[in-house]
């Protein structure tokens, strides 16, 4: 059976059609919010790639994508996406984009080997975003910039949705914390990061966590990063490593660190090749998208991805994901669920 959590006298504050709305409304608002904070167009995105391009997101590196064989490929594999981190730096080169603008695209995947709970499903829907930057702007500052646009976006859409239902006032913070990974982990030695991002989310009740991917003080890691889009590898100004992190609100509901987005500044050709020799991943050099890096034809980018059932989860005040996406989930799980009044698409 799933990780399953039901909070002791849970109960939705909206019926299934209001929150049929609600999520529409999020969706609808938050879109356009972001759009405007970091100058993003909307574009077309693929449900799937082909195989061996390197155009798919291997998430921490272990993940396997559905794959399958097509006709339209002679017979070769294609693969359904399962994040679109490297394809949108491709769509950008091919768009032919310029520094301070950027895209943004409804994003349909299926992670097959995701563990589900309260917050993870197989089906993963999310905006994934990216944007050009000049080789300057790969700055921790230019990146707390950009984090504190998508958070003013966040607060925006949860205000309006107060006013349309007014059972669901406002309870995020003015602003989000920032922190670094490597301070976290001095900071409580003896917790895990799961634990350390639940006592710092619960401080502050939106954080930004900052270098994560990359080997911490004692050479452990906070989390998998995969090798080949977020650098996580760089030493900045400020003597720590990483252009990379998550958002991370404290869920009221959960009483847990919640994670909204994974974004970062992008690798360039330096860091690309050191990642890769770190993961020990350096035969992906040949594929087209690394290819394409290696040989400086790809601009510099920073973009994430922000979770747009995990978006309607955390406003709605909802207890599982599967109350605002229609998932998939054992036959134990639904019968929890049904058994506690947690109604399940």
């Amino acid at each position: 059976m799933e990780r399953l959590f039901l909070p002791g006298g849970y109960t939705s504050k909206l019926d299934v059609w209001q929150t049929e709305h609600a999520i529409k409304f999020i969706k609808d608002t938050f879109q356009l919010a972001l759009a405007a904070e970091l100058k993003l167009r909307r574009v077309t995105a693929p449900l799937v790639v082909p195989s061996g391009t390197g155009l798919n997101d291997n998430l921490s590196g272990v993940e396997a994508p559905v794959s399958f064989e097509t006709r339209v490929l002679a017979g070769n594999k294609a693969e359904i996406v399962q994040s679109l981190a490297k394809w949108k730096r491709y769509a950008l080169w091919r768009h032919d984009i310029r520094a301070g603008m950027g895209i943004y695209t409804d994003m349909n995947a299926l992670r097959p080997d995701e563990t589900t709970d309260n917050i993870h499903s197989v089906y993963v829907d999310q905006w994934d975003w990216e944007k050009v930057i000049t080789p300057e702007e790969r700055t921790p500052a230019r990146l707390q910039e950009c984090v504190e646009r998508i958070y003013a976006a966040l607060k925006r859409t949860e205000f309006l949705l107060s006013e349309q239902f007014p059972v669901l006032q406002p309870f995020l913070p003015e602003h989000i914390h920032f922190v670094h990974a490597e301070t976290l982990r001095q900071l409580y030695p003896g917790l895990s990061p799961k634990e350390r991002e639940s006592r710092v989310a619960q401080e502050y009740g939106a954080v930004f966590i900052r270098g994560i991917g990359g080997a911490l003080g004692d050479g452990s890691l906070h989390d998998g990063r995969s090798p080949d889009y977020d650098d996580w590898s760089t030493v900045t100004e400020d003597g720590l490593v990483g252009l990379n992190g998550d958002i991370i609100v404290w869920n009221p509901v959960l009483k847990s660190a919640f994670e909204i987005s994974s974004m970062g500044i992008r690798v360039d050709r330096e860091a690309l090749e050191r990642q890769l020799k770190i993961r020990k991943a350096e035969d992906r050099k040949k594929l087209y998208f690394h290819s394409l890096l290696l040989d400086g034809k790809l601009p510099q980018t920073m973009g994430g991805g922000i979770g747009q059932s995990r978006l309607c989860m955390l406003l709605l005040r909802k207890c599982h994901i599967g109350e605002v996406q229609a998932g998939l989930w054992s036959e134990e799980v639904m019968k929890a669920c049904e058994k506690a009044g947690v109604f399940l698409f």
